[in-house]
């Protein structure tokens, strides 16, 4: 069993379901403080946090990632228990491998083998660590963000962990993230007789001409970073469960997954102008849950790419696809941000699992992204 081996299946052995680590961080911190880093725990509500940082100096590059899990669904329908790592022809199986413990393990690897022969660097280097990424991301890393900027720490390049690679380690890294904006609709009418519409406002006909403009509204047509804004619905509901009642409202709930050439304050102009046009009663509570970020080409790219190459031996595609991370809130203070990571074909469904190969991989090519950014 190999170092990276041992801890990710110490990590993935914890039932640590989002927002609670149950003790995850306490492992990650003992290995962290046992190599010279300094260690603070971060709690906002519910929720543990850690920062953990080696050396004071500029630049600072900083390893992100999360302890929290997502529920496993019907224990049943697994292979084995989810929070047993079982490893079968080369696969280990359990809830975590691959989002997000088996990443946090390798950084830990990393770190130890670079620290060996480099003591003392021009530069530091530091963990951000939550609990909070699957759940509402909100006492997590936007907390430890705000807090680092009360202490007037900067980063300066940022690796998150999360699954990236598409087919193979190592051959997609996101370099940056649409953002995502959502939307809780209720669309008034007044409710009646089915026998007697005359007497009634049916929410479902009155929005009808209205979702027709919104699923054919072009938002804009992406750039060379990013795809077309997309608007989706993701659930409507109204209804009393009589077939002879006109209901009174209307429940939507939508998304949008935006690009870099639209604003979020565009967006909902725009959606309102045209609920207002269809002269709809309506209320809308909009939730913003991440900007859209881009990191281009740059020292933290490079480094990534290069650390691939050596590794692996192949070339990765850049890429902004996907849903968001935790890397929408470190973007913003000015940070390069790359997320690299495992396959992700098997996150969050049943029999979530990693190639054990991919670990030690996966080490190496931390180890040597450390070693492009400091060593060189």
């Amino acid at each position: 069993m190999t170092a990276t081996l041992d801890l990710a299946k110490q990590l993935i052995s914890i039932p640590s379901i989002t927002p609670d680590d149950m003790g995850c961080q306490k492992i990650i911190a003992d290995r962290l403080s046992d190599i010279g880093f300094n260690i603070e725990t971060l709690r906002f509500g519910e929720v543990d946090n850690l920062w953990a940082r080696y050396g004071t100096q500029s630049p600072l590059f900083v390893f992100a990632g999360h302890t929290d899990v997502v529920p496993t669904g019907p224990v049943e329908r697994w292979s084995n228990d989810p929070f047993v790592p079982t490893i079968s022809d080369g696969i280990m199986t359990a809830r975590g491998t691959a989002d997000m413990k088996s990443s946090i393990a390798a950084m830990i690897c990393a770190c130890e083998v670079f620290f060996k022969n480099n003591d003392t660097l021009d530069g530091s280097v530091a963990f951000l660590i939550t609990s909070d990424e699957e759940g509402p991301a909100i006492d997590g890393t936007v907390k430890v963000i705000e807090h680092l900027s009360s202490q007037d720490e900067t980063i300066d390049w940022c690796l998150v962990g999360e699954p990236s690679s598409t087919n193979t380690l190592g051959d997609v890294i996101k370099n940056g993230r649409r953002g995502s904006i959502g939307g809780d609709l209720t669309v008034h009418g007044v409710q009646g007789h089915i026998a007697y519409p005359h007497l009634a406002k049916n929410p479902i006909h009155l929005f009808a001409g209205a979702l027709q403009d919104l699923t054919d509204e072009v938002w804009d047509n992406g750039n060379d970073h990013f795809p077309p804004t997309s608007f989706q619905i993701s659930n409507i509901n109204a209804g009393t469960g009589a077939s002879n009642v006109i209901p009174s409202d209307l429940g939507v709930q939508f998304n949008l997954r935006f690009s870099t050439e639209i604003t979020d304050d565009e967006i909902k102009q725009r959606i309102e102008a045209i609920l207002d046009k269809h002269q709809l009663d309506y209320d809308l509570k909009w939730t913003l849950s991440g900007q859209p970020f881009l990191t281009p080409d740059g020292a933290l790219v490079e480094a990534v790419q290069q650390a691939i190459s050596t590794v692996c031996g192949i070339e990765t595609e850049l890429s902004t696809a996907g849903g968001t991370s935790d890397g929408r809130f470190i973007a913003p203070t000015g940070a390069q941000v790359v997320e690299l990571g495992p396959v992700n074909e098997s996150i969050h469904k049943i029999d979530e699992n990693i190639d054990v190969q991919q670990l030690e991989k996966l080490t190496a090519v931390y180890t040597e992204v450390l070693k492009n950014l400091f060593s060189g």
